[in-house]
């Protein structure tokens, strides 16, 4: 029993990252049809600028990681903001091109980042409380998990207050569904196209600060090893669908976590073949919208 438990709670936690990136990931998507295939690079660039701070203020306590965590999202909205503005806005409508740049900006970054802090990973300590763990059922639990989860519900909290009950939440959803109208209205939707962009990439950085911690180390390669998975949350949970994101976040990782434990670390093969089923009884994901 303990030890399903401790499956349990640890596949929440690793679906809690997961979906800090997929959200942003199904966020760009679902309401500006953008596949960001460089988001892995906001959480790289948000795990590294947490890492920075906290070697440079030479603490491990609570207090320096909140300051990493909101540092991380900070830089992820920063660059996120910079790559729609100078890229993506030239290139909506027109998708394989998109592709092709998000793509090269991968790829260039991974360079950059192995240029400035090298190829190999830099292993870290985080604040000595997410080393012990909270008994729960018999099942003792890292205390960075729970963490992982609050930070989770918090943004999607936050993600679906702020279309429903905020100023630019509103003109987001108006201008997905009818962009010309808005924009005869005087409401320059662009600019809110950038914020949901910065909103995306705010959660991938905070995701890089956690990730870090979860996996122990940072390296150039942290967002592409993450990023394959969250991109397999947001096809399965229906491209376009935060609630679908959430809930295939939890089911994937779970399963992964379950197979790896008692199928012999086959978690990663239970993934791919759970997507293909999804893909061929549903298509669309399990929330997706019709097309």
């Amino acid at each position: 029993m303990s030890t399903v438990v401790l499956l349990l709670i640890t596949g929440l936690g690793l679906g809690a990252l997961y979906f800090l990136v997929a959200s942003g990931l199904s966020l760009i998507y679902g309401l500006m049809g953008v596949l960001n295939f460089a988001h892995g690079s906001f959480l790289t660039i948000g795990a590294f600028a947490g890492y920075e701070l906290s070697r440079r203020l030479g603490a491990e306590s609570i207090g320096v990681f909140v300051l990493a965590l909101l540092l991380g999202a900070l830089v992820g909205a920063v660059v996120a903001a910079l790559t729609e503005l100078l890229l993506i806005r030239r290139l909506y409508e027109r998708h394989i091109e998109q592709v092709l740049v998000t793509v090269g900006l991968a790829l260039a970054s991974v360079a950059l980042f192995d240029g400035i802090w090298g190829t190999d990973p830099i292993y870290l300590a985080g604040p000595p409380w997410f080393d012990q763990t909270t008994e729960i059922l018999g099942a003792r639990v890292p205390n960075d998990r729970f963490v992982l989860i609050l930070v989770a519900v918090l943004v999607l909290l936050a993600i679906v207050g702020f279309l429903r009950f905020t100023r630019y939440g509103l003109i987001v959803r108006a201008g997905v569904e009818n962009r010309s109208m808005v924009t005869a209205l005087g409401i320059d939707v662009r600019r809110a196209f950038t914020v949901v962009f910065a909103i995306g990439g705010a959660a991938a950085g905070m995701g890089g600060v956690l990730a870090s911690q979860y996996f122990g180390y940072v390296a150039p390669t942290l967002g592409a090893s993450v990023l394959i998975f969250a991109f397999i949350v947001t096809v399965i949970g229906g491209l376009g669908s935060l609630p679908g994101a959430a809930i295939a976040s939890v089911v994937v990782a779970v399963l992964q976590q379950f197979a790896n434990f008692y199928a012999g670390g086959t978690g990663d093969l239970v993934v791919v073949l759970l997507l293909a089923l999804v893909l061929l009884v549903r298509p669309r994901g399990l929330l997706g919208r019709r097309a």
